[in-house]
C-alpha cells in the first residue's frame, strides 16, 4: 500500500530567461516502513525535493500526499499540524541550540504538545535512551562529540514518535567511524517501523537503505532496490 506519493512534482525558481528548474517533474511512491536513499550531484535537486516532502517548500506544480492526505492543498496552519504529526527532521548541521542542555534541545518539538512538563521530560529522556545518550541529558551541545550531537538531533526528531524521518546528509560532517554509528542508528529506527527518506552523497550511507532514488538535473533517473550493502553502489 502506497504511503507517500509524489506525482509530477515541479519546483521552478524565477521566470522567463532567468528561470531555474530545481525539480523537473518527479514521480515515485514509497511504502510504509521503507528506507529510501536519494543520491545525486550537488545542485541535482535532492535537497529541494526533501524540503518539499517536508512541507517546507511549496512546489510550483504537482501533487504530494502522505497517507492519503494532499499536503499542498492544506493551509499553512494545517501544514504545520502535518509536520508535527507525521515528520521528524534531521539535518547535516544539527541545528542544536547551544545554550540549552541536550535534554532541553530534545524537548523543543514538545512545546506545542498538550501535556505536562513531567511527561515531556520523560518523552525526551526516552528518545535520548533510544539513541544511546543515557547520562548525558544535562550537558550542553559543546560538551559532547559531533557524533553525539547528531544523535541528539535524531532524538529531537523522533521525540514525537513520527512515522516518517527525513534526513538531509545526516553524516555529512562526521568521520567514517561515527558516520557508520549514526547510520546503524537510522537502520535500527527503520527496523522498528519508521519510514526514512535520506538525502546523501555517500554510496556507503546509501547502502544502509533498501532502495535508491538517483537524481540528476532535477529529474529522477534511477529507482532501484539495493541489498543493504554499499559495495555495489558507485558515486
Amino acid at each position: 500500500m502506497t504511503y507517500i506519493q509524489v506525482e509530477n512534482l515541479i519546483k521552478q525558481y524565477g521566470t522567463g530567461d532567468a528561470a531555474v528548474m530545481a525539480v523537473g517533474g518527479m514521480s515515485f511512491r514509497i511504502q510504509m516502513g521503507e528506507f529510501v536513499a536519494v543520491m545525486g550531484e550537488s545542485g541535482s535537486g535532492k535537497s529541494t525535493l526533501l524540503s518539499m516532502m517536508g512541507a517546507l517548500n511549496t512546489p510550483t506544480s504537482g501533487q504530494y500526499s502522505v497517507d492519503g492526505l494532499e499536503v499542498y492543498q492544506l493551509g499553512q496552519d494545517k501544514r504545520a499540524d502535518f509536520r508535527r504529526e507525521f515528520l521528524g527532521f534531521v539535518f547535516q548541521s544539527f541545528h542544536l541550540v547551544p545554550y540549552l542542555t541536550i535534554l532541553e534541545n530534545v524537548m523543543l518539538p514538545l512545546v506545542t504538545v498538550k501535556t505536562n512538563g513531567r511527561t515531556k521530560r520523560s518523552m525526551a529522556e526516552e528518545a535520548l535512551s533510544r539513541v544511546g545518550l543515557d547520562g548525558k541529558a544535562h550537558r550542553l551541545p559543546s560538551q559532547v562529540s559531533g557524533g553525539e550531537q547528531e544523535r541528539v538531533a535524531i532524538a529531537r526528531a523522533i521525540v514525537n514518535e513520527p512515522p516518517i524521518l527525513l534526513a538531509d546528509e545526516p553524516s555529512g560532517n562526521l568521520d567514517t567511524k561515527t558516520s557508520r554509528e549514526v547510520m546503524d542508528l537510522l537502520r535500527s529506527l527503520n527496523e522498528e517501523g519508521m519510514t526514512i527518506v535520506m538525502v546523501t552523497h555517500s554510496p556507503e550511507c546509501a547502502g544502509y537503505a533498501r532502495r535508491l532514488l538517483r537524481i540528476s538535473d532535477g529529474l529522477l533517473v534511477e529507482d532501484i532496490p539495493i541489498n543493504g550493502s554499499a559495495r555495489n553502489l558507485e558515486c
